[in-house]
């Protein structure tokens, strides 16, 4: 048998005094074949991105592995100098970060990134030499027109078109191992096949070994030779990708594949239809750009003539890919943005065009939750802080607002004592937790969840559909729920809007829209989500 392209022995690192355990990594052993990709699966704190880190190098100086080696291709990164380690970085091993807009440099044309990758790395001089490969990698990574997307900037960019420049750039010296660290989390359902796709092309024509961190078992199953299971900082199981997913051993891997979201619809909930809808959009139009300094500029039309209504107790769910219009939809019907035409009736007012002096009214009315918690909280600011600001802008003394903060972490399943705590302290879904709290707290008509699960682990995304299940019943609260995991919309939603380019192309009930969806970009959509496929036992 050949020498792995990875292999890691008796890895531990220690985490600082005081940490929640003593190692981030304890006796971790796990190797990476040539041809071959292992995925890495477990919950945040599992010290899955840690071990990435550390085969990588690029450990904070707080975390220093204590014991065991990592052996790329049979050399002991952790015995080697500062200066040899830099050189194996991006031409032995190479990493796909999860988010390509931070990893990338906002300032340089990606062509001018990759070029970077060949001159810092032997072998790779003179300009037209590099240019010329430039072109070949973006070409590899199926972008197109590579030529004139070499000269464009990250910002002008898709979330998949810039991911596939972070894999040209990790292939650029053709390494033997490649970490890609949860890199299609955040994109949706279509761009995320493309890119597993992609990746398991390119591996195969380099031979390269690839281990790949995910917390999705539906992203395991179509792309893993090999499973490693972490639980805080252990490996607690590993074998064929086949076997791990239909004769798990562990408990704990048997709780993280059963809490992977069924792409079957739950049975309909019986619901009275009222008489008016809480929220009804009309011909809702969004068009930015246009003008520009002298006038000119190209217009780009992100809603165009949307229409839907909300039901009191209904969720309703918004699915569709990255540009379709969903955030702007949901950024609208809160007035975060002035639409550009149209109607947006709460209770039967309408709210679409008033100007900003005359929205106060109507703010605590809807709430929005957002993908990313720990973003959205003020860092500086204690839990009891965030949550009773805006009940006492409406008027509630403290004493009324802190007892309904109170209330609300009951609610949401925190205890009390979290109210004097700061967000840092607190794990993402518990961050999220509270997030949905400071909505309540404004006890809106209608709450808006814009990718509120996108970025949690599978077993604390479902305690969160689990909440947002059990506060809709008790509340009868109304739920705009913006998300592009098909399996999630399954779980929570009532009834379905597909988007496509600023407009809805189908809706129906979701149970409905599953069984029988109508319009190709529908299928196309229920075509490319992950699946659990397990393989017969």
């Amino acid at each position: 048998m050949s020498q792995p392209v990875l292999s890691i022995t008796g890895l531990t690192v220690p985490l600082p005094y005081g940490a929640d355990r003593a190692n981030a990594i304890e006796g971790l052993s796990l190797s990476v074949g040539a041809n071959e990709i292992v995925c890495v699966v477990g919950e945040s704190g599992s010290g899955k991105s840690v071990t990435a880190s550390a085969v990588m190098g690029l450990l904070p100086p707080a975390l220093k592995p204590s014991a065991g080696e990592i052996l790329l291709q049979g050399e002991d990164i952790l015995k080697v100098a500062p200066a040899r380690l830099r050189a194996l970085r991006g031409s032995r091993m190479a990493m796909v970060f999860q988010e390509p807009m931070t990893a990338l440099n906002p300032v340089l044309k990606v062509g001018e990134q990759i070029a970077e990758m060949l001159e810092a790395h032997a072998g790779r001089s003179g300009r037209e030499a590099r240019r010329s490969r430039v072109l070949d990698l973006l070409g590899d990574v199926h972008l197109p027109d590579p030529p004139s997307l070499a000269k464009a900037y990250p910002h002008q960019l898709s979330g998949g078109q810039r991911q596939r420049v972070m894999i040209a750039m990790a292939l650029a010296n053709d390494p033997a191992l490649i970490i890609a660290d949860e890199p299609t989390t955040a994109l949706d359902v279509t761009t995320q096949a493309q890119i597993l796709k992609l990746l398991k092309e390119l591996q195969a024509r380099r031979n390269a070994g690839i281990l790949f961190i995910t917390h999705d078992f539906g992203v395991v199953s179509q792309i893993a030779d090999r499973v490693v299971v972490m639980q805080r900082g252990r490996l607690v199981e590993e074998g064929r990708a086949d076997e791990v997913l239909t004769r798990p051993r562990d408990p704990y891997t048997r709780m993280l594949i059963a809490a992977v979201p069924s792409a079957e619809p739950p049975p309909a909930r019986p619901r009275q239809q009222a008489a008016a809808p809480i929220l009804a959009v009309r011909d809702l139009t969004k068009t930015y750009g246009g003008r520009g300094l002298f006038g000119g500029g190209r217009a780009v039309t992100a809603l165009d003539g949307v229409s839907l209504a909300l039901q009191p107790g209904e969720t309703l769910g918004i699915v569709g890919e990255s540009g379709s219009g969903k955030s702007t939809l949901a950024r609208c019907v809160a007035r975060f943005v002035d639409p550009s035409a149209g109607h947006i009736r709460i209770g039967g007012d309408d709210i679409a065009l008033l100007p900003p002096r005359e929205l106060r009214p109507y703010r605590r009315r809807v709430q929005m939750v957002f993908q990313d918690p720990y973003r959205s909280l003020n860092p500086r600011r204690k839990v009891g802080q965030s949550i009773i600001e805006g009940p006492m802008n409406y008027g509630l003394s403290k004493e009324a607002a802190l007892a309904r903060a109170a209330r609300l972490l009951d609610l949401v399943n925190l205890e009390k004592g979290a109210l004097d705590r700061y967000p840092h302290e607190f794990s993402g879904g518990q961050r999220q937790r509270i997030a949905i709290a400071r909505a309540l707290a404004m006890e809106p008509d209608v709450l808006i969840a814009d990718e509120a699960v996108s970025a949690l682990d599978v077993s604390v995304q479902r305690q969160v559909l689990e909440l947002l299940e059990d506060i809709r019943e008790r509340l009868n609260l109304s739920i705009l729920f913006i998300t592009h995991d098909l399996r999630v919309a399954a779980r929570l939603c009532d009834r379905l809007v597909v988007m496509l380019g600023g407009r809805i192309v189908e809706e129906g009930p979701t149970a409905a829209l599953f069984a029988n969806p109508r319009h190709a970009y529908t299928q196309a959509l229920f075509a490319a989500a992950p699946k659990l496929r397990l393989a017969a036992s």
